[in-house]
């Protein structure tokens, strides 16, 4: 069962599916009785119960001549879904071809030890490294593109915000 449902405190119209015990508004979040809320229709089609609460918002907008003219969802649904090109035959239509793009997608370029921003790096280079110094750090990251002066700078950020810390000269994720 569908029913469209009004908020008595914002105002808000909304689609319900089913009978729970209270109901929340989307909107503005008051919460009531199932029983309490203000039903303007309930029914067994979901389509009818989407048409009712889109007349019932067009009027409000004052369009609700011009909303009367228009078919009802399920139709709208139907039209769409006829006219609709996918992905494929659009990019076939673009000149491009469909599997070679797929095979560029599931590629990696920087490949598996790169990959990641310059934060996961220095990241991942406390996670690998066993109470790493901060030179360790650095030639870990320097490996994958990183620059001495970042991975500097990022260790101290992540111990002044408590992620990581530094005793002795080394360092360890918290």
């Amino acid at each position: 069962m569908y029913a469209v449902v009004g908020c008595s405190d914002c105002s808000h119209l909304w689609m319900i599916e089913g009978r729970s015990e209270t109901t929340q508004c989307p909107r503005c979040g008051s919460r009531k009785a199932y029983e309490r809320r203000k039903k303007f229709v309930e029914t067994d089609d979901a389509d009818h119960a989407r048409d009712v609460r889109a007349s019932m918002l067009a009027n409000r907008q004052g369009e609700g001549e011009s909303f009367a003219k228009l078919d009802s969802f399920s139709d709208l649904e139907q039209e769409v879904a006829d006219g609709v090109v996918d992905d494929e035959e659009y990019l076939e239509a673009s000149g491009l071809d469909t599997d070679e793009l797929e095979a560029a997608g599931e590629r990696d370029p920087r490949g598996s030890t790169n990959s990641g921003s310059k934060k996961e790096i220095v990241e991942r280079a406390l996670e690998d490294l066993e109470r790493p110094t901060e030179d360790e750090v650095v030639d870990y990251a320097g490996e994958r593109g990183v620059s001495a002066g970042y991975v500097e700078d990022a260790l101290e950020k992540l111990t002044r915000r408590g992620e990581v810390s530094e005793s002795r000269g080394r360092y360890r994720r918290l």
